[in-house]
Parts: C-alpha cells; structure tokens; sequence
C-alpha cells in the first residue's frame, strides 16, 4: 500500500491522541509482541506502539521489521512511539478509517 504525504499527515493526525496498545520491553520483538500487534491493528486499523530503549538504530530497525512481519504501512516514528496502519475487514463500518483521496 503506497500513500502520498497528504494521506499520511491524515494518519498521524489520527493517531496523535492515540495511546500505545502494545509495549516492546527488554526481550524485543517476540513472536507473541508480533501476534499483539497483528490482534490489535485487525481491531483498529491505526496502533501506536511504544518501544524501550535509547537504541534509535534498533527502534528503525523493529519499525521496518514489524512493518515487513505484520504486513502495516508504518506511518510514523517520532522518539519511543512507532505508528502503523493496516486496512482490517473486522473493523465495524462505524469504526473504519477513511483516508481522503488526495
């Protein structure tokens, strides 16, 4: 999924107020980090996560990674908080993202 600038500022507009749904500790990227991540982004499309660690090479790399393994456009990463989104068939229709046409 490619999305131009204006349809990712869109993004991350909505996801400022967002709080992270899924923390990544001391032991990384795990298997059951990576099941939270797909569970939560079929849930609501757009998910902040929250990543430990002053490593900024490492956060980009677990960006990338969790983008690739989950199959999310990752939207942001600004400090400690990594956005991604994934279009979901589960989401109510009430509840869907919808990114403008631009």
């Amino acid at each position: 999924m490619q999305l131009n600038s204006k349809q990712i500022a869109h993004l991350r507009g909505l996801a400022h107020t967002l709080n992270p749904v899924v923390m990544i500790g001391n032991n990384g990227l795990t298997e059951a980090v990576l099941k939270e991540i797909d569970l939560n982004l079929n849930a609501h499309e757009l998910i902040k996560v929250q990543v430990s660690g002053d490593d900024r090479a490492l956060r980009k790399t677990i960006l990338d990674e969790i983008a690739t393994k989950v199959n999310a456009l990752a939207v942001h990463h600004i400090g400690k908080q990594l956005v991604f989104y994934r279009a979901s068939d589960t989401v109510k229709a009430s509840a869907k993202i919808v990114i403008p046409k631009l």
